[in-house]
């Protein structure tokens, strides 16, 4: 998604009364040798853009309850740095960011030292341009032009290339972060499910083949991320499996992705991105490979 749809997003939450600040999390008091560093880093979908109640709204719409934030509560780390950001991609791992609203933000890979003991890594969705295809497939009437025949005509996949030729990054972005935090486990979290097989016209207004063809391609960059984290000895953490039935196409309470126009369930403005229900979910995958 891109900064400009970020920002209309960040002053509607602002509008709606957010800007909490994330308190201090863990037990400081912990002896040295225990003390456990944890490094968030990702996109939207990690930062839990624009969910409510917000720590850091004008900068990457950094909601206060995304993943990040529970798991370290959670398991009492000493030190939290999220760098989780909206629009993110791995470019603005090596290089500053600018803000959605204001400001700018560092590489997320400064948030690395020796002392990190925990990295957790959602990315890649911008790099290939997954809501970008996801918006260009809408189709407001039950006929019109498929977004999949457009990206598949002449027997090449666009996307299925862009996705295969940008996997070794993901190995890249592992050894990167293991040459700044060489006692830091690495832990790499897929995408979920997006959309049910033959999406759910009109509520998400994606042909059928169309909805298919989405959720192919999300399910592609998993299976990329989770190669590249066997390859180079980080875990992968599976998320696609348990939101089987949780996609945008469910009802108000089920669902942990927001559709096209979001229902603004626990508080979430973000369309085709976890709700806090969604970013809640990912905190027990991610404890079973602790």
């Amino acid at each position: 998604m891109t900064r400009s749809h970020w920002r209309r997003l960040a002053r509607i939450a602002a509008v709606a009364g957010t800007a909490a600040t994330l308190v201090g999390i863990g037990t400081p008091a912990l002896a040295a040798a225990e003390r456990q560093v944890y490094v968030a880093m990702g996109d939207s979908f990690s930062a839990g853009s624009v969910v409510l109640p917000q720590s850091d709204l004008l900068t990457c719409a950094r909601s206060a309850i995304n993943y990040a934030a529970l798991l370290a509560k959670e398991i009492k780390v000493a030190e939290l740095r999220d760098v989780t950001c909206g629009g993110a991609t791995t470019s603005d791992f090596t290089n500053p960011q600018k803000g959605i609203v204001s400001g700018t933000n560092p590489p997320q890979y400064d948030a690395l030292s020796a002392d990190t003991t925990l990295v957790t890594v959602g990315i890649g969705g911008n790099d290939i341009g997954l809501v970008g295809l996801a918006t260009s497939c809408v189709n407001l009437l039950p006929v019109g032009k498929s977004c999949k025949a457009a990206n598949t005509a002449g027997g090449v996949d666009k996307y299925a290339t862009k996705i295969d030729a940008f996997a070794a990054t993901y190995g890249t972005v592992i050894e990167q972060i293991r040459q700044r935090a060489p006692r830091a486990e690495i832990v790499m979290v897929g995408y979920p499910t997006g959309i049910k097989p033959r999406g759910c016209w009109p509520l998400v207004p994606v042909l059928p083949q169309d909805a298919d063809y989405i959720q192919a391609n999300m399910d592609r960059l998993n299976a990329r991320m989770a190669e590249q984290s066997a390859a180079h000895g980080a875990k992968y953490v599976d998320i696609r499996t348990p939101s089987i039935g949780h996609d945008a196409c469910q009802p108000i309470g089920v669902k942990w992705i927001e559709g096209l126009i979001p229902s603004v369930v626990n508080n979430s403005f973000a369309p085709l991105h976890p709700n806090a229900a969604g970013l809640a979910a990912v905190v027990p995958s991610i404890r079973k490979v602790l």
